[in-house]
């Protein structure tokens, strides 16, 4: 298996769905041990205790499944994706792999490049309502005390225009809130 993946890294979605499947797959395989254990006592409180247990460990697996049902068809970009964007890192941080869940919607974002000048984003779905996106993530921004100056843009060649007409930051014009971005949007995700 690979190795550990964190938020924001390239194939995390990939990585994320295998750990997740795996435990709800656990979670089911318990509830059943637990269910079918009953048949093997004859004693009443041993069968009251693993009926018990059985229905204590769906809510856990619940929890896991439900997560991952919505993000399920949310996969890994390309690698020649990667390869592309990867090409551009050296003009600001960024992040691949992230879904943000709203109230209305869920949004995948390929990848974030966060620049000084905003925060650029490149999701593949059609479903999503752009507006709305960039609302959502634009009035976190805000209310984090960032720029609310997010844009959520839905093709790649034009994903990878914007990233090309942007420069380099040095590191003196730092003001540490690329990182804080970075930091938000990783918590944002799922």
């Amino acid at each position: 298996m690979d190795k550990r993946k964190e938020k924001g890294q390239y194939g995390y979605r990939d990585y994320h769905r295998r750990v997740q499947l795996a435990k709800v797959l656990f979670g089911a395989a318990m509830i059943f041990l637990q269910a079918g254990a009953r048949g093997f006592t004859d004693n009443q409180a041993a069968k009251n205790i693993l009926t018990v247990m059985a229905v204590l460990s769906v809510l856990p697996t619940a929890n896991v499944a439900s997560p991952m049902l919505a993000s399920w068809r949310y996969r890994t970009s390309s690698a020649g994706f990667f390869e592309k964007a990867n090409a551009r890192q050296k003009k600001g941080l960024i992040l691949y792999d992230l879904i943000v869940t709203s109230k209305e919607q869920i949004i995948p974002l390929d990848a974030v490049m966060i620049h000084q000048k905003g925060v650029f984003a490149y999701s593949v779905s059609e479903k999503m309502d752009v507006k709305k996106a960039e609302k959502y993530l634009n009035d976190m921004f805000k209310s984090h005390g960032l720029d609310p100056n997010v844009k959520v843009i839905g093709e790649e060649q034009a994903f990878f225009k914007r990233l090309d007409s942007l420069r380099a930051v040095p590191e003196s014009e730092d003001d540490g809130s690329v990182g804080y971005a970075a930091d938000l949007l990783r918590n944002l995700s799922m």
